[in-house]
């Protein structure tokens, strides 16, 4: 097996490095949030059931709070097992020599500061990654939803923030990407399908940097913002490679917006400070500085982003032309039913589409 072109030891030391020490990571009010957001996990899934009529098909949901550093390890385990296909191909081409060596250091560097820089922002995150081989991680250590502590203290402390609204706030939003993934059988591999069908046709070659380059350059004169639609990961595929990006865009947008909806119908309730959540973190992306702004585009976040925005809008659509959200209930018969990013764009193109099917059935 070829060596990995990223040296992933130095990216996790240099990832932790980088996230700092938040002063809320020591602090006596830490050693409460296990147990708040074990009872916040376990309330939003039941929320999340009776709004959606998804239940998990894996078992209750389990909360891990942990700290930036935690977070960064679980999140370079995934990386490696997620990226393998395209590492191996890298590591092939890159042999072993001086010149992988330093490449390999150089990765390391690089991924590690791009993760330490967004374990400072992450709030929560569900991992859908599983691993056969127990050898590799126990059951114990996988599904989890996680909750970085320090951050959500600093959140709610800065701004005055009642914890446990917020706390099932967040919940809420990770519990229905769960529910989504082990609730809908067939989700989770086809999202990972899409995902190694993407890695598995990238070319590692640097010609398509420059190809690049030239048509942000391109883009740039004529008005048009290159970063916009997905990052460097968008500007860097092949037109082959653009069509699993827009599945993989269109099914995100999907999620995203069905996440956000989900959210704020399960909360009603429980929630009442959910839209003053809401509005103080899109005013916190909106003053980010310059610098911070950038690695957003560059990293695709704000595609990311965009997509809640487009997804919400989609379903709000799909639910004036059908009535109801029953009419959002086809997209998750299989994946022939899930709405392409040119249907999240349009969704009455979707609605037709369904309807058109459904008639033929009928």
């Amino acid at each position: 097996m070829p060596e990995s072109p990223v040296d992933w030891r130095l990216a996790e030391r240099v990832a932790v490095r980088a996230a700092g020490r938040e002063p809320f990571a020591d602090s006596y009010l830490g050693h409460s949030l296990q147990r708040d957001f074990d009872e916040a996990t376990a309330e939003a899934e039941e929320l999340v059931a009776r709004a959606t009529g998804l239940r998990s098909l894996s078992g209750p949901a389990r909360a891990r709070v942990t700290d930036r550093a935690g977070w960064v390890h679980a999140n370079i385990d995934s990386f490696q097992r997620l990226l393998l296909p395209l590492t191996d191909k890298l590591g092939d081409r890159l042999g072993n020599n001086l010149t992988s060596g330093v490449t390999r250091k150089v990765g390391g560097m690089e991924v590690g500061l791009l993760l330490g820089w967004m374990s400072a922002r992450v709030l929560g995150q569900y991992d859908m990654l599983l691993i056969d081989d127990p050898a590799e991680a126990s059951p114990e250590d996988q599904d989890l939803v996680y909750y970085v502590g320090p951050n959500v203290l600093a959140l709610e402390k800065r701004f005055a923030f009642p914890p446990k609204e917020f706390r099932l706030w967040l919940a809420l939003h990770e519990v229905t990407h769960r529910a989504q993934f082990t609730g809908v059988p067939w989700l989770r591999d086809h999202y990972l399908g899409l995902v190694h069908q993407m890695l598995d046709s990238m070319d590692p070659d640097p010609k398509r940097f420059l190809d690049a380059l030239v048509r942000v350059v391109d883009d740039l004169r004529h008005g048009r913002k290159p970063l916009d639609n997905g990052g460097l990961a968008a500007l860097l595929a092949s037109p082959e490679q653009r069509v699993v990006l827009d599945k993989i865009g269109g099914l995100m947008s999907l999620l995203e917006g069905h996440g956000d909806v989900t959210m704020d119908r399960a909360g009603t309730d429980s929630v009442p400070s959910a839209d003053r959540f809401a509005r103080v973190l899109r005013e916190r992306r909106a003053t980010a500085n310059p610098a911070t702004k950038l690695v957003q585009r560059l990293l695709g976040i704000e595609a990311k982003i965009n997509q809640y925005a487009q997804g919400e809008s989609f379903i709000a659509e799909i639910e004036r032309l059908g009535g109801g959200p029953t009419a959002l209930d086809p997209v998750w018969r299989g994946p022939s039913w899930l709405p392409t990013l040119a249907e999240i764009r349009e969704p009455e193109e979707w609605f037709d589409r369904v309807r058109l099917s459904d008639e033929l059935v009928g």
